[in-house]
């Protein structure tokens, strides 16, 4: 019986022991996976077939700050199924732009935030869409399994709106969407959409002044796997702190002036290291 008992506590610790070893097993084996996603431009993206964008080069850092003799290993991961993939340990760390929500936190840890930016409206410029109330009786494609989806379908609730909501696998096959005039507008993060315009080369499109909601971006990680967490935290604190991160947004985002919410944003999450 006794033999048993203690069977059954060394079975039920197990998983414990394996959450809190990311680093040792980065340390073991000399890799970081990374996890990034192929169609978040300008977050993380593919370029050329190589992981680009705002989020990846943040985890380039994380990267770098584990030590001269660990090598990133990147894996293209989908929306769908980003979380899960940090959660069964096939990534060890997320670089996408994900919200952070109380829910996605029974499955993932979060980092200091990176990044804050909102949903807005992609439409054809001969069919505007600027608010909510514009969206009556429209067919709206968005991200499917994002709390973007959630923000449309609860707002769309609130204010008695009917539409039809037409989920999607990616940002590209949205504007695809609305470019074939499948659906009249799609819904998505700001900055994915004014990228995907000002690379997608098709003229009469419009993007929504206002944003329909705001969302705070971090780096998912394990759960309960301090050490690791602090390691990303640290590195994303020293990169606020010695204003090294305007230079990765200039990469990305060129020398748009910041928004006073982001600049507050890095200037509260510039902790001391002691």
């Amino acid at each position: 019986m006794l033999r048993m008992l203690v069977l059954t506590a060394a079975l039920l610790a197990a998983p414990q022991a394996a959450l809190a070893s990311t680093l040792e097993r980065i340390k073991e084996s000399g890799v970081v996976r990374i996890g990034y996603r192929a169609d978040a431009r300008p977050y993380s993206y593919q370029d050329r077939g190589r992981p680009a964008g705002f989020i990846v080069d943040l985890c380039a850092e994380v990267a770098k700050a584990l030590g001269p003799g660990i090598r990133a290993e990147y894996m293209v991961v989908s929306a769908a199924e980003r979380f899960e993939a940090v959660r069964d340990r096939r990534i060890d760390i997320l670089c996408d732009p994900s919200s952070v929500t109380l829910a996605r936190r029974e499955m993932v840890d979060f980092s200091l935030p990176t990044f804050l930016d909102g949903a807005s409206a992609l439409s054809r410029t001969s069919k505007p869409v600027r608010k909510f109330e514009d969206m009556a009786g429209k067919r709206i494609g968005v991200l499917a399994g994002t709390t973007t989806e959630n923000t449309l379908r609860e707002s769309l609730a609130n204010l008695s709106l009917d539409a039809t909501i037409v989920p999607v696998s990616d940002h590209r096959a949205g504007m695809d969407l609305v470019w074939k005039d499948q659906i009249d507008t799609y819904f998505a993060d700001r900055a994915i959409i004014a990228a995907m315009i000002g690379d997608g080369g098709r003229p009469g499109f419009t993007l929504s002044r206002q944003y329909f909601s705001y969302e705070t971006y971090a780096l998912a990680v394990p759960r309960d796997d301090g050490a690791f967490r602090l390691v990303v935290d640290r590195t994303l604190a020293r990169l606020y702190r010695s204003g090294r991160i305007n230079v990765l947004l200039t990469k990305t985002f060129g020398k748009t002036p910041l928004d006073d919410l982001l600049k507050a944003m890095f200037a509260i999450n510039a902790l001391p290291d002691k």
